[in-house]
């Protein structure tokens, strides 16, 4: 039988306007996930189209996978 797996993506990104993405947020978010079974798949730079002007705000996709249930 094969292992099927699924897969989770976070949009992660400081604030309204910007701003310096916190390690520390993102490693909080990231072991929260792992408890779960979730396991890291990959680190995105993006940026985020915000509600306020044309212009975005920079921030990353989290792309998460574990085994499925």
């Amino acid at each position: 039988m094969a292992v099927g797996y699924e897969y989770k993506v976070i949009e992660l990104r400081e604030g309204l306007l910007g701003g310096k993405m916190s390690g520390d947020k993102l490693e909080k978010i990231l072991n929260e996930h792992a408890g779960d079974g979730w396991q890291l798949r990959a680190i995105t730079a993006v940026e985020v189209k915000g509600r306020i002007g044309p212009g975005g705000v920079d921030g990353v996709l989290v792309t998460l996978e574990r085994i499925r249930p």
